[in-house]
């Protein structure tokens, strides 16, 4: 079955929210970031150096990571909407003083508590 895509409510909930876990990640704000991810042990995040599987995992990615170098430029934003419940955003980024493109996907579902990133994909290209 074929859900419609980018409802505007749905759409412009989950763009807010993007735009926390955005705001949050580039000025280290740890316990919004862990608030906007799943809590259960099938979330994963697939970052530039490290596979994390379970919300545990990336808490403690999370809680040990430097709070330098977070600053990014977002180049490029697309995020989709699959009827009420589900979504995905994907953006390309460059960090300040990096000449390489980075690229950003997540997996996000409605629960009973909010939107939450389920799933976490970070690479980068030369």
């Amino acid at each position: 079955m074929i859900h419609a895509t980018n409802l505007p409510k749905v759409h412009a909930e989950v763009s807010a929210v993007f735009a926390q876990y955005e705001d949050a990640l580039v000025n280290n704000k740890v316990e919004v970031l862990d608030a906007l991810f799943w809590n259960s042990p099938h979330t994963l995040r697939y970052g530039t150096g490290e596979n994390l599987y379970g919300f545990e995992a990336i808490q403690a990615f999370r809680a040990a990571r430097p709070a330098q170098g977070l600053a990014r430029t977002v180049l490029k934003t697309v995020i989709t909407t699959y009827g009420y419940d589900f979504a995905t955003t994907n953006i390309e980024f460059q960090r300040e003083g990096s000449s390489k493109m980075g690229r950003q996907s997540q997996t996000w579902l409605r629960t009973e508590k909010g939107w939450k990133v389920v799933a976490a994909h970070v690479s980068l290209m030369p």
